[in-house]
């Protein structure tokens, strides 16, 4: 459940940094124009991280005792929190590589965690 969410917090957030430069000039007028704030992007991008992070973790340990999901998450949110420091030009691919690595992250646990719960011993280990 976790991990879904966290699909579809990070699908969004990818959807709000791609569509802003379209629709930052009518949030204005619907005095929405904070969602445009580069404080209001970090702070939606830490709370998908915290997300991520918890639902990796009641993965890891419940099922399946892996820690690489937690590099493509981090290595994903990492990217993402720094494509205000490339060419504007290269934003939406950092976009979309973050995004791609934070979803990646959530797509292995379910993996993981599946796989596990048809083990028959007590811990998963292959």
């Amino acid at each position: 459940m976790l991990d879904r969410l966290g699909i579809t917090a990070t699908s969004l957030c990818a959807l709000h940094c791609i569509l802003l430069p379209v629709l930052l000039p009518s949030l204005s007028l619907l005095g929405l124009g904070f969602i445009g704030d580069h404080e209001a992007e970090h702070w939606f991008l830490f709370a998908t991280l915290l997300l991520g992070s918890i639902a990796l973790f009641s993965g890891f340990k419940r099922y399946h005792k892996k820690i690489y999901p937690f590099y493509l998450l981090f290595l994903g949110g990492f990217i993402y929190w720094h494509k205000h420091s490339v060419d504007e030009a290269l934003q939406p691919m950092m976009v979309i590589i973050g995004a791609a690595l934070l979803v990646a992250a959530h797509l292995v646990n379910l993996k993981l965690c599946n796989s596990c719960r048809s083990c028959q011993s007590q811990s998963c280990d292959s």
